[in-house]
């Protein structure tokens, strides 16, 4: 989803990866470069500078074979395409904190014949190095060239809002605004990019999407994995940093924002921030009125036993971090004044979903008998993430025959089946965008501000109060009691996500 038209992939980009042989370069980085090479989506000259305390071309290109033949979604590669893609892979070996070290990469980059029309750093490290790599690429030169020159960061970014600031500052130290892009993978799923196309593309949503007619929206990221390799960074953050801070408010602000002027970067993300500022601020005490954590507990997923949180590897046997959260935001404006938006995500839940529904209100006056089953459902629009991408319109239809009875129906729509062929990965959309400077899918400075801002209270009360409740939810289910109680007091009920039809798949797509 490109931004200005203007923007074009680069003749020559050199890319230049910190972090080259972890986790996040093997599983999704080099599979996503990989992806966009065969879809001929590169730069005609690209070359990759993997950097890591010790490697080497060889160990490199060994390693994202791997990772290629595991996580791509062209699977196993040929020969002939490694082979050449593999030829644009490169190593450099240095110590991150040693600043006079990057006067080699320096030299080593400047070397090439051509001078690149983009240069990419990008920090797949852990957040701790992020001043020591600014500090050192600034500090040999690294950093001019606001045009061609980036900079990109992955999550966490900080575990508060003085922490973000913190980090925020040492980069801005050195690059300006428009050279720092920080990633957030959700914003790259297709259908995620697609709520902006629905929404205002298409005149027969946008006149009712307002607190006329819409009574609440929910936010469902669910997962049925638990902690798995992540305990070390799990245990000191919890589900509300690690997916309601980012994730979960970035849609948010994508379904609630004002129509842009332009499709254009600075004014859709102005629109997203400007839903940030409109959120009513959650009161310290009364946290539990806008927030519930939750941890899950032993239980079954898809009939197989499993430990619950405190019993997994790594973790604390008495740990008091959440691994669900629920929170509910009012955005105080014209459009959505009084309008909850229910926002919830969980490990070990009943099923690995993500998706937005729109629930309308009721009609103003029922003019069906009783018994005719008008309320079995409410009608609501479902906006399918993950794991089926798609749209949902689920409204009352009569059954066939007499006597009256209305029954639940649903209109739908499959990206896959519309356009047979599989969705880019959030990554390959997001690392094509970055290549071609388009900022649109990369959050801004301010906007991370606001929503550390915004959840601040909820993160201060939580650490100041241990929950006396954990573990509160069984694996395999939609989380804990508290969650219900939580919307129930507003007369509503989270909606059972809708489950994904065999039927509706195109193996070609999966």
């Amino acid at each position: 989803m490109n931004g200005a038209s203007a923007l074009s992939t680069p003749e020559y980009a050199q890319f230049i990866l910190f972090g080259a042989m972890g986790d996040l370069a093997w599983r999704l980085i080099g599979p996503a470069l990989f992806n966009l090479y065969l879809d001929k989506q590169l730069p005609p000259r690209f070359s990759l500078i993997g950097v890591d305390r010790e490697i080497s071309a060889e160990t490199l290109r060994e390693r994202w074979r791997d990772g290629v033949m595991q996580f791509s979604r062209q699977g196993t590669p040929g020969d002939d395409d490694w082979r050449d893609f593999a030829s644009r892979l490169d190593a450099h070996s240095m110590d991150l904190g040693d600043a006079p070290q990057y006067s080699a990469l320096k030299t080593r980059l400047d070397s090439a014949r051509d001078k690149a029309d983009a240069r990419v750093f990008y920090l797949a490290i852990p957040p701790g190095l992020f001043g020591a790599v600014a500090d050192g690429l600034a500090g040999a030169g690294l950093h001019r060239g606001r045009e061609r020159t980036r900079i990109v960061v992955e999550k966490p970014l900080g575990d508060s809002l003085a922490a973000f600031r913190a980090i925020d500052r040492s980069l801005r130290a050195h690059f300006e605004e428009t050279q720092i892009y920080r990633m957030d993978h959700f914003l790259g799923k297709e259908t995620v990019q697609n709520i902006l196309a629905m929404r205002f593309a298409n005149p027969i949503f946008e006149p009712v999407w307002n607190r006329r007619y819409i009574d609440h929206v929910a936010i469902t990221v669910a997962e049925s994995i638990g902690v798995g390799h992540r305990a070390g960074y799990y245990e000191h953050a919890g589900a509300l940093r690690d997916m309601v801070q980012n994730h979960l408010l970035q849609i948010m602000c994508l379904v609630a924002m004002e129509p842009p002027v332009l499709y254009d970067a600075d004014d859709i993300r102005n629109k997203k921030l400007d839903v940030l500022r409109a959120c009513r601020r959650i009161p310290a005490d009364n946290i539990r009125a806008y927030a519930v954590r939750g941890q899950y507990a032993d239980g079954w997923i898809e009939g197989v036993a499993v430990p619950g949180y405190r019993r997994e590897p790594g973790i604390d046997p008495q740990s008091n971090v959440e691994t669900y959260a629920a929170v509910k935001l009012l955005v105080d404006n014209w459009r959505w004044q009084d309008v909850p938006f229910y926002l919830r995500t969980g490990k070990r839940m009943a099923a690995a979903v993500s998706e937005i529904s729109i629930r309308f209100r009721d009609i103003p006056h029922n003019a069906f008998p009783a018994n005719t089953g008008l309320n079995s459902q409410p009608v609501r629009l479902v906006i399918q993430i993950q794991p089926q991408e798609g749209i949902i319109l689920k409204f009352m239809a009569k059954e066939p025959g007499s006597p009256l009875r209305l029954r639940p129906v649903d209109m739908r729509f499959s990206y896959c089946e519309a356009f047979k062929k599989a969705s880019p990965g959030a990554y390959e959309t997001l690392l094509r965008d970055l290549l071609a400077g388009d900022a649109t899918l990369f959050m801004r400075s301010d906007q991370v501000e606001a929503a550390w801002s915004l959840l601040m209270p909820v993160l201060d009360a939580w650490a100041a109060n241990p929950a006396p409740d954990f573990a509160n939810y069984p694996a395999g289910t939609w989380g804990p009691e508290a969650a219900e109680r939580l919307v129930a007091r507003d007369g509503r009920a989270w909606l059972t996500p809708s489950p994904t039809r065999r039927d509706d798949r195109d193996e070609g797509c999966d």
